[in-house]
């Protein structure tokens, strides 16, 4: 088990079965009061490196609708895959990858940032729309005095009269 921020990819090719288990419990000081737990299996696989596992962990949002702070839980699945080598510079042609798939190149660098793949995780996984609950109803409703608005140069239509016409 690593608990370091990062992994060097000699420490993962020195393993006889080329895996790593990774742990890391934590927060992520980016994110308001944002812990995490995270549990992956970092595998190599000749010019490329797998990152699979779970994390999940909490943080405070903040609701769009009413703007108090609510806990927000999150469990994310992790299925990242990195290239050893320069992508560009290795394949010539274009790489094909599975429907969703990406992989990030590492243009030769000798570590994974994992601290910086799980803060990336928890990013993507928030909601676009952010509620602190089912029942917040706090900022739909409006009164009729923030409806109206009073344009002065609508006032000539005030007096206006109309006749109907009488068949």
């Amino acid at each position: 088990m690593h608990n370091d921020k990062v992994v060097l990819i000699e420490d993962i090719e020195r393993e006889p079965d080329k895996t790593i288990q990774y742990k890391f419990e934590g927060k992520i000081s980016e994110l308001e009061d944002c812990t995490v737990d995270a549990e992956l299996e970092i595998k190599s696989l000749g010019d490329f490196i797998e990152v699979k596992g779970e994390v999940s962990g909490s943080l405070k949002l903040e609701c769009d609708r009413c703007l108090n702070k609510y806990d927000y839980d999150f469990d994310i699945d992790i299925d990242e895959t990195y290239a050893k080598r320069s992508l560009y510079d290795e394949y010539s042609q274009e790489l094909e990858l599975q429907s969703g798939q990406f992989i990030t190149d590492l243009n030769g660098a000798k570590e994974i940032d994992i601290y910086d793949l799980l803060y990336q995780s928890v990013i993507l996984a928030l909601p676009n729309k952010k509620v602190c609950g089912i029942n917040c109803n706090e900022g739909l409703f409006v009164s009729d005095e923030d409806m109206e608005v009073h344009d002065e140069r609508m006032d000539v239509f005030k007096n206006i009269k109309i006749n109907p016409k009488n068949n």
